[in-house]
């Protein structure tokens, strides 16, 4: 259980880095949002993993080129699962892209992040 609530703490730092990446080149560099949520994304996903490996799983492991390597291919999952899910709620159904891409980021957080770090990543 204590694993648990530590990952949702790293994600939730993961998520803040990422949000806010994705406001600021929005709002303030007027990117189009879709780029933007790209960006975050893959900032998120340095920081989650970073404090994924030291903290969460405290990983003793030293394959960490294979760590990486693991979490690049749950990553990739990660981006595709909220960029479309960000761009399907954009676009068909008008919402706000900060919203959509909490109810997308939300949805894959639970549905898949921790399942595939706990049992595929960071495994010992």
């Amino acid at each position: 259980m204590l694993t648990y609530l530590k990952a949702q703490a790293s994600s939730l730092l993961a998520s803040a880095t990422d949000f806010g990446i994705t406001i600021i080149a929005v709002n303030l560099f007027g990117w189009w949002y879709l780029a933007a949520s790209i960006i975050g994304t893959i900032s998120g996903g340095v920081v989650n993993f970073y404090v994924n490996r030291k903290w969460v799983f405290q990983s003793k492991s030293t394959a960490i080129k294979w760590q990486i390597l693991k979490y690049v291919l749950v990553w990739a999952g990660n981006l595709i699962i909220v960029t479309a899910g960000v761009f399907m709620l954009t676009h068909f159904f008008n919402l706000n892209y900060v919203l959509a891409k909490v109810l997308s980021s939300i949805l894959t957080g639970v549905s898949y992040n921790y399942i595939m770090q706990k049992q595929f990543i960071f495994s010992n």
